[in-house]
């Protein structure tokens, strides 16, 4: 496997993006299962994003393309709904945590939305796959296809890190309840960001 790659997928998935927030705020509010699920979730939302880097379809997402315009916007409003609506949460003395967790399938939901509408992971894998596996070597489909494997096992060793590590800490944030919501209200607004960021942005 090319280190090369490993190196540029490391640094393109520890980066602090949707997934990662969705990710870190599941693991506080519910606890280490929920951060995992969430997890898993946004790992299965790299599939779809492989799918099209491998089938070369670069044309789907080419700078300006209307299929990535509206990628790009569905995902810009989906982060903004999110934090809209994490503004807007009421607790009482529980910080992030509410009452009724959600269930595993609503955040697997909630998860996969969040990564799939986000078109950065597969302008990432349309950029690279083809420096690192030309299209007319020997068995590059093959190689292409164990690149990308490798990307999407780093998405679920790399976010289920994030998850293990914010449930580890969540008893601590939970003990100073408005620190807590202080924390909610950050990772709204982050998403608010995220969403007016990704919507203003071009390729």
């Amino acid at each position: 496997m090319s280190i090369a790659f490993l190196s540029a997928t490391l640094l393109v998935v520890v980066t602090p993006g949707p997934g990662v927030l969705y990710t870190l705020s599941a693991a506080l509010a519910h606890g280490r299962r929920a951060g995992l699920v969430a997890a898993l979730g946004c790992t299965v939302a790299t599939v779809p994003h492989v799918v099209v880097a491998l089938a070369g379809l670069a044309a789907l997402v080419h700078a300006g393309g209307p299929a990535f315009t509206a990628v790009r916007y569905l995902g810009a409003g989906y982060l903004l709904y999110l934090g809209r609506a994490m503004l807007r949460e009421r607790s009482e003395n529980t910080g992030p945590v509410d009452a009724a967790p959600p269930t595993a399938a609503r955040l697997v939901g909630t998860a996969v939305l969040v990564n799939l509408l986000n078109p950065k992971p597969v302008l990432f894998l349309v950029a690279f796959l083809p420096q690192f596996v030309p299209a007319d070597a020997p068995g590059a489909a093959g190689r292409m296809l164990a690149l990308a494997a490798m990307f999407t096992l780093v998405t679920l060793v790399v976010f289920g890190g994030y998850a293990i590590g914010a449930a580890a800490v969540r008893d601590r944030v939970l003990a100073r309840p408005r620190a807590a919501d202080r924390l909610r209200q950050g990772f709204a607004v982050s998403f608010l960001v995220l969403g007016v960021s990704l919507a203003l942005s071009t390729p």
